[in-house]
């Protein structure tokens, strides 16, 4: 049974299909970790698109965008802000960094410190930052894209495994294909798109749907179908440390929120299964012997899938 995409959320697409060409499956993902009150680690070289992405997102949504651009000697109180003493007052003022917009592009965060790191992942985790011992409360909606050089690169410090699992999804962006890029560089000639992009939906609009995407059922089944999937990882001969409990909750509120994206309110197995590498493929940890026969997270995830019994599902509405 067909279900057509959610009327608002389709709208969003179209308008970043007007700055990014090809790139609706990235498009769609970035959008299901929004709703689902998620973040996003884009890994890819630089010179592709992200930026151009993540705003035309928060111009859609009419919200506050903030861009951190991640350098060696960037310091937590760039990321969240800092008291500065006002000698008329006599008092100290907070002046709040990037962290306090709404939609963040955390760019190359590999390239800083673990301290700058961990400033904006206590951020995302507990959405609010600390300063001078004073909790300051991070706007609602607050949506995290970072993304990442590819480890290969030069003076990068990878993420250690705890940070990486505060991601909902990774994915790469990839380059465009050759007649893609080409209708890139006419779109450019005259004017830039990104300009042209006017809000589609309101915050308040975006905040109501975040709230139904939670009332998305979850059949027995499918919650059962996640949680043996997740196991299959923590036992598998390629896998030294497999994903936790928290990647599987990950699992199902992605899901939940791409049902709701395509206009369903109950999640099928095949939800599920679409979404299974870009939640899960982060949190392996690879024996050091598999990544040296050249085995990927991706693939190991995909043969889960394949082996995992589907659950057959009654007829739903």
């Amino acid at each position: 049974m067909n279900h057509k995409m959610n009327p608002v959320v389709e709208q969003v697409l179209i308008n970043i299909d007007k700055v990014m060409i090809g790139k609706r499956e990235v498009a769609e993902l970035s959008l299901v970790a929004l709703l689902s009150g998620g973040h996003v680690l884009l890994e890819d070289v630089p010179g592709v698109g992200k930026t151009m992405m993540v705003r035309a997102l928060a111009k859609s949504l009419g919200a506050n965008f903030r861009r951190i651009q991640f350098t060696p000697d960037l310091l937590p109180s760039d990321v969240t802000g800092v008291s500065i003493y006002n000698p008329k007052e006599m008092a100290f003022e907070f002046r709040p960094g990037p962290i306090m917009g709404q939609i963040i592009l955390a760019d190359e965060i590999n390239r800083t410190s673990p301290k700058t790191q961990s400033a904006l992942l206590e951020g995302m985790e507990e959405k609010s930052v600390t300063i001078d011992g004073v909790t300051h409360q991070l706007g609602s909606p607050f949506f995290v894209m970072a993304t990442q050089n590819p480890i290969e690169y030069e003076g990068t410090y990878p993420l250690p495994e705890a940070q990486l699992d505060r991601f909902l999804l990774k994915m790469r962006m990839g380059y465009p294909e050759g007649t893609e890029e080409i209708e890139l560089l006419s779109r450019v000639q005259s004017a830039l798109p990104i300009e042209e992009i006017q809000p589609v939906m309101e915050l308040e609009q975006l905040r109501d749907m975040q709230a139904k995407v939670k009332e998305v059922y979850v059949d027995h089944s499918i919650k059962s179908y996640i949680v043996h999937m997740a196991e299959q990882t923590r036992n598998h001969k390629h896998v030294y440390l497999g994903v936790s409990p928290r990647g599987s909750i990950a699992l199902m509120k992605a899901s939940q929120s791409y049902a709701f994206i395509h206009g369903r309110d109950y999640v099928r197995p095949d939800d599920v299964q679409y979404l299974a590498s870009a939640v899960f493929s982060h949190r392996l940890i690879l024996k050091s012997e598999a990544k040296f026969e050249g085995v990927k997270a991706e693939q190991v995830i995909e043969k889960i899938i394949d082996v995992t019994p589907v659950p057959v599902q009654k007829a739903v509405k």
